[in-house]
């Protein structure tokens, strides 16, 4: 199969020719038709994430048809389609496997970290930690749900019943909970890069009642706020801005050190959070949800080659939604030369 493998030494993908994975006795084989490209996807490749799996496929919202399976195998049949998220294995038997909260599991693996993941042409995955996918998406539109979806979704839930929601950092998360927020009534502030004229107004078409850049001050307090940018310093200015009792949610894997701040910020009984991956069980509710609300994505369409340039332009905030790795060269509007 081709592959993009991480070279640690330079920080960049390189296509490889590798034999296909063989299934182990409860995985599955897919053959993957795409893979969103994810932040957390940079800040491995770019070294943020310490200890990824040695000669890496990254990739972790991998969709896929079920090509092989093993003998264990009873969840899913030959040729159906199948998503993959970050979570990729838990222990089962620590006192966080036990009590819901799987996501925090000390022995857990991640798919296209310490797993290798959908930037390729095939994959295995265990198939516990597989998700049947609803109709209604292509294979492209469905990638994006099974991490910026998903975290956004645990991230809406972590900010409990807020009607007045800030969102900052208007990518891929923000997209998907945006819509999931105006459908269960609430009004939506988004926060931008500075000068960010195209997202504030993709912002605005998706519901934002008000959208301006991460400097400057919504048109009355939050009740709440998710802070997707991996921005430590977005902390303290959220805080200014949230209302007494009001909860502050992290929701990224990695972000930078926060600026020490005054106390007067967290005071009034404020709370600052964060959101550490996933449970299977939130793949199940906001898969069913997001069908429910018709919850659309947009994505733009990269080669499985041209995964680097794809990276590069996430990275720029190039992206309207999401990218996304087609592994099917002859799909049309495939944005391989938009980012030379």
């Amino acid at each position: 199969m081709q592959a993009m493998i991480l070279d640690a030494a330079s920080r960049n993908l390189r296509p490889a020719q590798m034999p296909a994975p063989v299934p182990g006795e409860n995985q599955v084989l897919l053959k993957i038709t795409a893979c969103g490209v994810c932040r957390t996807d940079i800040h491995i490749v770019d070294g943020e994430l310490p200890h990824p799996k040695h000669d890496l496929i990254p990739g972790h919202e991998i969709v896929g048809v079920v090509a092989d399976k093993g003998a264990r195998v009873e969840c899913f049949s030959i040729g159906q389609r199948v998503g993959v998220p970050w979570l990729g294995h838990t222990c089962g038997r620590c006192d966080y496997c036990k009590s819901g909260r799987e996501n925090l599991c000390d022995q857990a693996q991640f798919t296209g970290y310490t797993l290798d993941g959908g930037y390729a042409q095939y994959a295995v995955a265990n198939q516990r930690y597989c998700f049947a996918l609803p109709e209604g998406y292509s294979d492209a539109e469905a990638a994006p749900l099974l991490c910026a979806g998903l975290i956004g979704y645990r991230s809406l839930v972590a900010a409990g019943d807020a009607q007045r929601l800030g969102i900052y950092g208007f990518g891929a998360a923000a997209h998907i909970v945006a819509q999931v927020a105006c459908m269960q009534g609430r009004q939506i502030f988004a926060f931008t890069r500075p000068d960010d004229e195209t997202g504030q107004r993709f912002a605005r078409e998706l519901g934002a009642v008000w959208a301006g850049d991460s400097t400057e001050a919504p048109p009355e307090p939050m009740d709440a706020a998710i802070i997707f940018a991996p921005v430590g310093a977005l902390i303290p200015q959220a805080l200014r801005h949230t209302a007494k009792g009001g909860t502050v949610v992290c929701a990224g894997i990695h972000m930078s050190d926060v600026p020490s701040f005054p106390y007067d910020l967290l005071w009034g009984e404020r709370t600052v959070r964060s959101v550490a991956n996933l449970t299977r069980r939130d793949g199940e509710k906001f898969l069913k949800l997001a069908y429910k609300a018709g919850v659309r994505t947009e994505v733009e369409l990269f080669p499985l080659s041209a995964a680097n340039r794809a990276l590069d332009a996430l990275r720029q905030g190039k992206i309207r939604g999401a990218a996304v790795l087609i592994m099917d060269p002859d799909v049309p509007n495939i944005s391989e030369e938009k980012f030379r």
